[in-house]
């Protein structure tokens, strides 16, 4: 017997209800249910016959909106005319991510549902990228790229396996200046794990050595030089305790019935961390010494130099409340300044980037929430609405009347992604409606010029998973810095390969031990339970080496995406690829802003070293050309002070590894 997921039936909100109706002050109309669309899947299997009139109805939406995107391509000014394939199987690479039973057979609404990250990097210095997977149950996996899109599993030489270690993110970085990527790896409370890369693929765990053992609810990390003093230190996101004592199978700690409650919980909040390094791969906690001790429930964080004094910032999200901006007061200290920059945040961010969109020189800053998503209705009405409304904000949670207590106020968030455009002045605007980035179930998103004309576009990881329908990933196209398209069925992102788009999720005895269970309910014998698929995590990258930049994912439960971009066979396209080689910076040159002028433009990136939620690599910088054939000028910005300029005529299509002047 096969039972499809609870797409249909209403979601438990992980909250007491309210007898009286939330004030309207979060609701743009009465008796909203929030936008629905994207839960659609393009799979007619044999079970698809047995799916509700909610599901049916999801089918014939989703298809519709492929053609009508399809038909709005042929206005769009920016170039389309290519597309993704995923190649996983031809890479060889057979990695599954696996979950724990709390985001599958005895799902409960916790933090568990967030997944996982990819890490990239060169570790082996080979001009090639390697992938690094995370998964909570098995074995995280890397994946040396021997050319080609092609791939080989070295996780047993390399020592990186984690066996059931429920990993959350990684992040490879230079930690000690010696010319390869080290490794940071984040767990639940299965305490996190640092690596030094000896060379030649191999790995030595320090993890105690380095101080770095913290045993939490830990998520993203960041590597950057707070301090200047030419070695990276490590920013550390705790969410906060969403899990008992209790355990579950393969070891996991089985999470609160309530844990999406937890921020109510003073006690149940976690310290962020920052560490200072303090050399030969040692590092000391300095969170409250430099007055960064933050507590929000935050998943993934991000750094840039807003004020530009050569001192990276800080910007950490916060999923159940408000994000918070520190800045850098020269090493010394970190001072809170949100509220100066960003008035108003999203309540439940998970993605977080400075980039700047518009090659106006600023940076700018986008923002994903995917908490602000979730819904109660599921009907066929309230299907329709929501598909309407699926790229406006969700202000309402009217449905599951969230009160302003469960809220903790809210007169200084947005609900629903935010885009602030950084007007050059010290200020910010918000434009993500404007601009078109609002998305359905964001988790985090990933920045780079697919199309490589000098407009950096974003790659938007979405969907839930069992118990929900599918959402789908978005991919937007950065029309010259003015709006964003929606191109993910132009360019192949959507439909996925084969059109597949749900799995078999867990297995029920509905005469025998799981008689109970909600999927059991009125069937006997075993039982089927089906899943839809969905992204936590991306990283945008040249895997191929062939010029554009391809799309790598790691999947909720499921085997990754790699998808690969055929932009340079359907047409001539100009790039720099750029690696800095900091000597009195970080060898990394994390940190660094670089200006390229091209054919009469100017594009700006800071090196921040982030792909994307929960991923983070030390890679070379690809800077999309247009039709310029030729670069006039690099300048850089080392986090030394250093200013250099490279001003003779370079050529396009060039892979420049640029070492920082002693």
């Amino acid at each position: 017997m096969i039972s499809r997921s609870q797409e249909h039936r209403p979601f438990a909100p992980p909250f007491p209800q309210q007898k009286k109706p939330m004030k309207q002050l979060y609701c743009r109309w009465k008796g909203c249910v929030l936008g629905l669309a994207t839960l659609i899947t393009f799979e007619f299997s044999a079970t698809a016959a047995q799916s509700s009139p909610e599901h049916r109805y999801a089918l014939k939406q989703l298809q519709e909106r492929a053609v009508k995107q399809r038909e709005q391509a042929t206005g769009f000014k920016t170039f389309h005319d290519f597309a993704f394939t995923d190649q996983i199987k031809a890479s060889g690479i057979r990695f599954q991510h696996k979950i724990v039973d709390d985001a599958g057979k005895t799902y409960k609404a916790a933090h568990y549902d967030h997944g996982n990250g990819v890490a990239i990097a060169d570790i082996d210095g080979d001009q090639l990228l390697d992938i690094y997977f995370t998964t909570q149950l098995g074995v995280n996996q890397l994946w040396r790229n021997r050319g080609g899109a092609k791939f080989e599993n070295i996780t047993a030489r390399a020592g990186l396996g984690l066996p059931n270690q429920i990993a959350v993110a990684a992040a490879f970085a230079d930690t000690d200046n010696d010319g390869d990527p080290d490794l940071f790896v984040t767990t639940v409370k299965r305490g996190n794990h640092f690596f030094e890369n000896l060379g030649n693929g191999r790995f030595l765990d320090r993890t105690k050595d380095a101080g770095l053992s913290y045993r939490g609810h830990s998520s993203g990390a960041a590597f950057f030089d707070y301090d200047n003093d030419g070695k990276l230190d490590l920013f550390l996101t705790n969410v906060g305790e969403y899990t008992t004592e209790k355990r579950g199978r393969g070891g996991f700690f089985q999470a609160h019935p309530d844990a999406f409650s937890g921020h109510l919980f003073p006690e149940r909040s976690e310290s962020s961390i920052l560490y200072r390094n303090l050399g030969n791969n040692r590092f000391q906690d300095v969170s409250e010494a430099l007055g960064i001790k933050d507590r929000s429930w935050s998943g993934d964080c991000t750094i840039t130099d807003l004020n530009q004094d050569g001192y990276p910032d800080l910007y950490l999200v916060n999923m159940q409340g408000d994000d918070h901006y520190y800045e850098n007061q020269k090493g010394k200290r970190f001072i809170e300044k949100t509220s100066q920059y960003f008035p108003k945040t999203p309540w439940g961010a998970m993605g977080a980037k400075f980039f700047d969109y518009d090659r106006n020189g600023h940076l700018d800053l986008y923002l994903t929430d995917m908490h602000s998503d979730m819904t109660q209705g599921q009907t066929v009405e309230a299907l329709k609405f929501g598909i309407q409304k699926e790229k406006t904000k969700s202000e309402a949670y009217c449905s599951i009347q969230w009160t302003d207590a469960y809220l903790q106020g809210a007169s200084n968030n947005i609900f629903g992604n935010a885009f602030y455009q950084n007007n050059g002045n010290g200020t910010f605007e918000e434009v993500s409606d404007r601009i078109n980035t609002e998305t359905y179930w964001p988790w985090g998103f990933s920045v780079g010029d697919i199309n490589a004309d000098g407009f950096e576009d974003l790659f938007v990881a979405g969907g839930m998973g069992y118990p929900f329908r599918y959402g789908i990933n978005s991919l937007l196209l950065n029309e010259r810095g003015k709006t964003f398209v929606d191109a993910e069925f132009v360019l192949g992102v959507e439909p996925r390969d084969e059109e597949r788009t749900e799995k078999l999720w867990f297995t029920l005895d509905c005469d025998g031990a799981d008689k109970d269970h909600s999927e059991c309910a009125g069937k006997t014998g075993r039982t089927s339970v089906i899943g839809t698929l969905s992204t936590r995590s991306s990283a945008i990258i040249d895997i191929d080496n062939d010029g554009d930049l391809d799309i790598v994912t790691n999947e909720f439960n499921d085997r990754p995406q790699l998808l690969l971009s055929n932009l340079s066979e359907k047409t001539p396209i100009h790039y720099l690829k750029l690696t800095l080689v900091g000597t009195k910076s970080n060898r990394d040159g994390i940190g660094a802003t670089v200006f390229v002028q091209a054919g009469g433009q100017r594009s700006m990136q800071f090196l921040d070293g982030k792909s994307g939620y929960l991923t983070q690599s030390s890679t070379a910088l690809y800077f999309g050309l247009g039709p310029a054939t030729n670069i006039d000028s690099i300048k850089i910005h080392w986090p030394s002070g250093t200013v250099q300029e490279l001003s003779n005529s370079i050529a396009a299509n060039t892979h420049l590894t640029i070492r920082e002047e002693d």
